[in-house]
């Protein structure tokens, strides 16, 4: 039996194919028709499911290491308890997206946990390449620790959370954490995690239901690592697939669709982990796409998923 899409989403994807149908995907290396592409469907996905009344936010800033101003939004629910919070990376394949197209989603992980987060506007490539947009992470990070008192946080349960390339942020600022011996992140939580600058050979059984494609990929790692994209000298912070030693990375959450072009990494990225003694809770789910929780949002598939996301946010 030939894998194919879940019913849901399939019929969820019907306005979407007949749209994309008539369009010409960009070539290798065009992020400004990505851009023009796939920010307008980010916000209006955002936008498809009501945004919680019970969520504050507020705006801050910190300044990364290189003197760029970083935004930071923080959401709290009302009337929640001190304790555990999260800083959000959103994706986007490190060239597109921004917070604001992000504000659905992160409030209703916010008014469903009660677990408060801090949405980072880290800078995009190619504009601003590896390390520029996981330094501005890092102090991110910093700015949460130096900041938890007053924000009614506890140190030692503050998470970390992302979905595609802002997945592998999260991965990779659990790595440099570790190299630098600290703040200190208590778990992370990996949404169908960009891991890999390596993966560009095509699987047949997964194109013909490709979100992100093969040359969104090939386009994506050479705007964010440039010419050492896919050689050898790429480092575990930029790519986490090339993590060699596991050991004492925070506990991990990680799921992906079996029709993904990260399916593969993410799979082998859990086993790296749990063979360091990394507790790793690891899904993958039949018959789905990349961002098949925005796309499909009522879906069985997509309910449990987002069900598993609240249970791990309320458990750190």
């Amino acid at each position: 039996m030939a894998l194919s899409l879940d019913p849901e989403i399939a019929q969820a994807l019907v306005p979407m194919a007949g749209a994309m149908a008539d369009a010409t995907p960009p070539a290798v290396g065009d992020i400004a028709a990505r851009r023009a592409m796939w920010e307008p469907i980010i916000g209006a996905a955002g936008t498809a499911q009501p945004i919680p009344d019970d969520v504050k936010t507020s705006e801050h800033h910190t300044t990364a290491d290189d003197g760029a101003r970083i935004t930071l939004r923080w959401y709290t629910k009302d009337g929640a308890a001190p304790g555990p919070a999260v800083l959000f990376f959103h994706g986007g394949g490190y060239i597109f997206g921004h917070i604001d197209l992000f504000e659905g989603p992160v409030s209703r992980y916010v008014s469903a946990s009660g677990v408060p987060m801090l949405s980072v506007e880290y800078r995009r490539a190619p504009e601003h390449p590896f390390p520029a947009p996981l330094e501005d992470a890092y102090s991110a990070l910093r700015w949460l620790h130096a900041h938890a008192a007053e924000l009614g946080v506890d140190r030692d349960r503050i998470g970390v959370m992302g979905d595609s390339a802002g997945g592998g942020m999260a991965a990779g600022l659990t790595i440099l954490a570790r190299e630098r011996g600290g703040p200190k992140i208590a778990r992370q939580i990996l949404i169908m995690p960009m891991l890999d600058d390596r993966t560009t050979t095509p699987d047949s059984h997964i194109a013909p239901y490709l979100l992100w494609s093969y040359d969104d990929s090939l386009t994506a790692w050479p705007a964010l690592l440039g010419e050492a994209a896919g050689g050898p000298g790429v480092p575990a912070t930029a790519a986490p697939a090339r993590l060699e030693d596991a050991t004492g990375l925070p506990p991990a959450y990680i799921e992906v669709g079996q029709l993904d072009v990260f399916r593969d990494e993410d799979a082998a990225y859990a086993t790296k982990l749990s063979r360091a003694g990394v507790p790793v809770e690891f899904h993958l789910h039949p018959g789905a796409p990349h961002e098949f929780d925005s796309i499909a949002f009522t879906s069985d598939v997509a309910r449990r998923a987002i069900t598993d996301r609240i249970r791990v946010l309320k458990s750190i």
